[in-house]
């Protein structure tokens, strides 16, 4: 990747957060390094020159495209890759699962499940960015939208067991999932509330009501908390027939018709830092409570132990495209492929994975509406004592009836303080 002078020489305007690794953690996929793309700012632009231009640069090397050309020339059937068969289809991978006899222990359940196989960084130019309305770069525009379509082209299904996240207990002796010791070790754990939310559809209805459940929810879960603030959150139900526009000025995230379907994490080594700091320093793009911290008042702050934590809620249980969850240790010693989310005014960045066979996933079947998923994104703590993160994705449950509804649930995203 092409390098840039770092803001050891250039008037430095964002937060450039410390380039920190999990002790034992390999080094990451990703441009520069792993170094944020803060450290690239030019004129006060957080780095989004350079990210948009390294891009344009992946794009032109044409190793993304020799992957989808891989796999489309492929002949039927499994497509062998270094972590072992992976499929193209659902349903090819399905068939394999089922003639192979693959068998999960009770509660359970053996789902494919969609990973990348590109080992590289991959960027995404948000659709609010003013490259799309700049009539002078239709070509780049182009060429980037293309590559983005692309990105889930370069991915393969791959057998993974789901194990009843309920009965933790059986698989970690001693250890509920409704612990904070839970999420210390795996970094997925499962909560409880019983919301007096009548609306989910309604975005200030949750910001009214849900946001502040959810943040006494943390409060109570972790005992050691002293602040926890929710700060978004995402509604999917794809059945849903109203408006399902986003208006990010009105906080308004609108009604996903979706489910992310890629292993993937919300957050970084670098992400963390970042997202937590613009949230207290800058409020940005935050639905929920105002945040007044001064710069050094944010520094103290999270030079204590932070931590990111997603919390997904059904409005009704779950009988498909249930959401699941992989515990930290199984993918300690990966590392994640970094992918970079250009806005106008910063850089932001969440991770992908490679499928590996020991990969230890979880679900709760039947999710009821009253059961909080818990899934960590970040966590502050680096010397290995705790997990750093989990990655999720959402699924097709095999065994459901053909009518069973999708699922309708609300995520929030969250920090919690000690």
């Amino acid at each position: 990747m092409k390098q840039y002078e770092s803001a050891d020489t250039l008037e430095a305007h964002s937060y450039v957060p410390p380039f920190e690794l999990t002790k034992g953690q390999p080094s990451p996929i990703a441009a520069n390094g792993g170094i944020s793309y803060m450290s690239y700012e030019r004129n006060g632009d957080a780095g989004t020159t350079a990210a948009t231009e390294d891009a344009l640069a992946l794009v032109a090397t044409g190793r993304g495209q020799a992957v989808i050309d891989m796999i489309e020339s492929a002949p039927p059937g499994p497509i062998t890759t270094k972590w072992g068969n992976g499929f193209r289809g659902y349903d090819e991978c399905l068939e394999y699962i089922q003639a192979q006899g693959i068998r999960a222990p009770e509660g359970g359940l053996v789902v494919p499940l969609r990973y990348t196989i590109h080992e590289e960084p991959s960027y995404s130019i948000v659709s609010s960015n003013a490259l799309w309305r700049d009539t002078s770069r239709e070509t780049e525009a182009s060429a980037l939208r293309k590559n983005e379509r692309d990105n889930g082209r370069r991915s393969l299904y791959f057998p993974q067991i789901l194990r009843d996240g309920r009965r933790m207990k059986e698989y970690y002796p001693g250890l509920p999932p409704t612990s904070p010791e839970c999420m210390d070790k795996l970094g997925v754990s499962l909560g409880h509330c019983e919301s007096k939310c009548v609306d989910f559809y309604n975005h200030e209805e949750v910001e009214r009501v849900f946001y502040l459940e959810m943040e006494q929810l943390l409060l109570d879960f972790f005992p050691d908390a002293t602040d926890a603030l929710v700060y978004n959150h995402d509604v999917f139900d794809k059945e849903y027939k109203g408006d399902r526009r986003e208006d990010q000025a009105n906080k308004n995230p609108g009604v996903n018709g979706s489910y992310a379907y890629i292993v993937h994490n919300d957050l970084n080594d670098n992400s963390g830092r970042v997202r937590c700091r613009e949230l207290l320093t800058k409020n940005l793009r935050n639905f929920g409570r105002v945040q007044n911290y001064t710069e050094q008042q944010a520094d103290e702050k999270m030079s204590r132990r932070f931590m990111s934590i997603n919390l997904a809620k059904p409005m009704e249980t779950v009988r498909q495209n249930p959401f699941v969850l992989c515990a930290w240790p199984s993918f300690a010693d990966q590392p994640y492929i970094t992918n970079y989310r250009v806005y106008d005014d910063r850089v932001g960045e969440t991770t992908r994975f490679t499928y590996r066979p020991n990969h230890e996933w979880y679900w709760f079947p039947q999710q009821t509406s009253t059961e909080v998923s818990m899934l960590k994104c970040y966590d502050s703590v680096t010397d290995g004592s705790v997990s750093r993160w989990s990655f999720h994705t959402a699924c097709v449950d095999p065994t459901a009836p053909e009518d069973a509804p999708c699922r309708k649930n609300v995520v929030v995203r969250s920090f919690v303080f000690f």
